[in-house]
């Protein structure tokens, strides 16, 4: 049974730190890139951050770039999205989703679309506040 396992999300004062986790069971890593992506309510889904186990490629969104990174523990099957420098327009429910041979080179590379990947878990709501 293939499962992504997203946790970490909570509550947190603008400055904070949280890190995510998103831990994979029924499949490997290896040949997939995980993808972090972020709804608000009323807002369009965006991909945050994005590591890739075929070409070690990664990508940030603009607006996380220098306070989010994002990591990978192949041996725990787990890929972590640290943040850090957290402001209140980050929160949202964080996903994480896998696609096998992904890349991450560009925001195009990594997609954001619910068909263009293999694997989805379930949420993670992370609130700042200010």
């Amino acid at each position: 049974d293939v499962q992504l396992q997203a946790s970490g999300g909570g509550l947190v004062q603008a400055g904070g730190s949280l890190r995510l986790s998103c831990a994979a069971s029924g499949f490997t890593f290896d040949d997939y890139a995980i993808g972090w992506f972020r709804q608000a309510p009323g807002k369009e889904r965006e991909g945050v951050s994005c590591i890739s186990s075929s070409d070690g490629s990664t990508y940030y969104a603009d607006s996380v770039k220098g306070r989010f990174t994002i990591s990978s523990d192949n041996a725990k099957n787990t890929v972590y999205l640290q943040m850090n420098s957290l402001k209140p327009e980050d929160t949202a429910v964080y996903y994480c989703a896998a696609r096998w041979m992904g890349n991450c080179t560009t925001a195009q590379a990594m997609g954001v679309m619910t068909w263009e990947y293999d694997y989805w878990g379930q949420g993670t709501q992370v609130t700042v506040s200010s």
